[in-house]
């Protein structure tokens, strides 16, 4: 279960970054509750899987679904650039998640 905390925790990390952009820093006040909620939840998910998984692990995968996530929302949907090195550095943030799973925690 803590893995899937985490998972979900991260996945909701995506949807508040991603919505952050649409905040107008904060002025506007559906994206701001939907960013808000999302953290909040993203935060309790994070600590809820804390409480079992090493918090160097689970801080590191949950920040790099995050970032691989948003990075990916931020090319598929903001017109991000796309281009190899991007897709090259993505994708070792990818493998460094699956050897984090793989590399000894619970």
């Amino acid at each position: 279960m803590d893995w899937i905390n985490l998972i979900i925790a991260g996945l909701l990390e995506v949807v508040w970054a991603s919505s952050l952009k649409y905040t107008d820093g904060f002025t506007k006040p559906l994206p701001s509750l939907i960013t808000l909620s999302t953290l909040t939840a993203s935060f309790v998910l994070l600590a809820q899987a804390l409480k079992t998984l090493p918090v160097g692990t689970g801080y590191a995968v949950w920040t790099a679904i995050g970032v691989v996530g948003t990075a990916i929302v931020g090319s598929v949907f903001l017109g991000e650039p796309r281009d190899l090195t991007r897709f090259i550095c993505i994708s070792l943030i990818v493998l460094g998640i699956i050897g984090l799973r793989f590399a000894g925690s619970k």
